[in-house]
């Protein structure tokens, strides 16, 4: 990658989304030689509120740490849709599941609907793959950063003994998405 990229993961407090952009991060800057950050931002209500991480990447260094032309943005809620949908590039990409955001500007931006929940739910059985899903269909969006650079930060990340598990739910999310390509 060059030049500057910013995402945002936004969702409810308890879906698990913040780590996805704490991943993708790191993996910048430990695998590809970027700058990189992450500002995750929580409401009072920490489970069920609005939550976001916001991410920026960048071949210089980063001298305002605040998003103001976003790339990609990731949804999961409503809720954090209408909170949270501001600073989005015309074009931008963007990632909803359908079953929890209804209303998004599809004229301005670039819409793609995925069942994040039920595909986790139903291809990893625990709801704690969700980033990784998230961040596999981030990647095969985007082409924002390699796929085995990514894999290895998630890997880096993931607990001992579900390594395997959350290659299998960043795959899962990949495949998904490049699905979602082809139209």
């Amino acid at each position: 990658m060059t030049g500057h990229y910013e995402a945002r993961f936004a969702a409810v407090g308890g879906q698990g989304i913040l780590l996805a952009g704490d991943i993708l991060a790191d993996c910048a800057i430990s695998f590809e030689g970027l700058y990189a950050l992450d500002s995750p931002t929580y409401t009072a209500q920490v489970r069920g509120g609005p939550t976001k991480v916001d991410v920026i990447l960048d071949s210089e260094r980063i001298l305002f740490p605040r998003t103001t032309a976003i790339d990609f943005m990731l949804c999961l809620a409503q809720r954090s849709w209408d909170k949270f949908a501001h600073d989005l590039k015309p074009g931008c990409i963007v990632l909803i599941d359908p079953f929890l955001v209804h209303e998004v500007d599809e004229k301005t931006y670039k819409v793609y609907r995925m069942p994040m929940i039920e595909v986790t739910k139903k291809e990893m059985k625990k709801m704690v793959y969700t980033s990784a899903v998230a961040l596999g269909a981030m990647i095969a969006l985007t082409d924002v950063l390699p796929v085995d650079s990514v894999v290895k930060a998630l890997l880096k990340k993931a607990p001992r003994g579900t390594e395997e598990q959350n290659q299998k739910a960043f795959s899962v999310g990949y495949d998904y998405a490049k699905e979602l390509l082809k139209g």
